[in-house]
């Protein structure tokens, strides 16, 4: 059985990819399993690490702004686009894929559309609940396509066959100990919030944050764990001293740069503020956690907006626009949660109802009945 998985751009489109593939490697050993990317795509460095074989194809996307900078961009992107599909055929004509399964990219439209016109079984998945261009264009002629959620299916092709898979999630987040891990943590009986806004950090996260932490650290009742990102390594020490927030020395203070440990501080957490990336929503339904979510304004056709609008309807989350953020009205909404605890259970447990924890297998299924056909 030979898999072929294109995908690039972000981890979200890559993770989920390796995921799958470690399922398929789980139940076919004899399985040959090669990863089809852009070689300055994070892909090139995660699909290595992760035990996987690597083929690089370089594509570039388009610009749509019309400047000198982004024509001169978009003139080396044609070339790239042309020069891709005679490579790509020959990858497929000697790889000889059963099935090529996409998950989002330039590169995953580009090869899942060579792969249907050479007769290759396709397959797409897509892991929010708004459509990323590339999955809305191979929709149209993929064998199946995969949705993380039911309300992406508005914004796709009507006459495409689908299925609702959910998106991977770690076994570490579905099966984590609460009381495990808040005692490792030194929670205690306190309230604990998980804060947090991207590897690279967000600004305006950082700053409503800051607020919050200068808000609550005086008191005895919160236990506070943020991640300041990269770009909120300096910035962050300095905004707590504008204002006049003590921290120093408070060990129901935890801030640090990254979280390696997101499993075990969604475990201890009683309410985490975000982003609404797509394999954070899914991680917070897993845990079964209230949350804040913040979407990034910053995305590709707004998505995490979609992504917190499906729990924001279903009662399973708050969600505050970024250009509606403000140090004073998260600490509003934090202070409600807190001394209302029937609503933050609210919060979680249906955040939890719309949890699907077996998305490794839903997936692995759909694949084996696409070869079976």
């Amino acid at each position: 059985m030979n898999i072929l998985f294109a995908c690039g751009g972000t981890g979200g489109h890559i993770n989920p990819a390796i995921a799958v593939a470690g399922t398929l490697k789980a139940r076919h050993p004899e399985a040959n399993i090669l990863f089809v990317g852009n070689p300055r795509g994070m892909e090139a460095k995660l699909v290595p690490k992760a035990g996987y074989n690597f083929y690089p194809i370089r594509i570039m996307g388009f610009q749509r702004q019309l400047n000198w900078f982004n024509i001169k961009y978009n003139l080396r992107s044609m070339g790239c686009f042309i020069s891709c599909g005679p490579k790509i055929r020959k990858l497929i004509r000697e790889f000889q894929p059963d099935v090529v399964m996409g998950t989002g990219g330039y590169v995953s439209g580009m090869v899942l559309e060579k792969a249907h016109a050479m007769g290759v079984k396709t397959i797409c998945h897509e892991q929010n609940a708004y459509p990323g261009v590339s999955n809305r264009m191979t929709a149209k002629f993929a064998d199946k396509v995969l949705l993380a959620v039911e309300d992406a299916k508005e914004h796709m092709p009507p006459s495409m066959d689908y299925a609702v898979t959910g998106n991977p999630v770690r076994e570490d987040i579905i099966f984590a100990d609460r009381e495990r891990a808040r005692k490792a943590l030194g929670v205690g009986d306190r309230f604990c919030i998980l804060t947090f806004g991207g590897s690279l950090g967000a600004r305006r996260i950082n700053e409503a944050v800051a607020d919050l932490m200068a808000w609550h650290c005086g008191g005895d009742r919160i236990h506070h764990i943020h991640a300041t990102g990269s770009y909120g390594v300096e910035l962050f020490p300095q905004l707590l001293k504008e204002r006049g927030a003590q921290v120093e020395g408070n060990r129901h203070i935890d801030i640090r740069e990254y979280i390696d440990n997101m499993a075990q501080c969604l475990a201890a957490a009683d309410l985490v503020i975000c982003r609404a990336g797509a394999s954070t929503i899914s991680e917070l339904e897993a845990a079964g956690r209230a949350s804040v979510l913040i979407p990034s304004p910053n995305v590709a056709a707004n998505h995490q907006y979609y992504n917190a609008l499906v729990l924001e309807k279903r009662g399973a989350a708050i969600l505050i626009e970024e250009k509606d953020l403000t140090g004073e009205l998260l600490c509003q909404k934090v202070g409600e949660l807190v001394d209302d605890p029937g609503r933050l259970r609210q919060l979680g447990e249906n955040a939890q109802r719309l949890a699907i924890l077996d998305a490794n297998q839903r997936i692995y299924q759909e694949i084996m009945a696409l070869l079976a056909r």
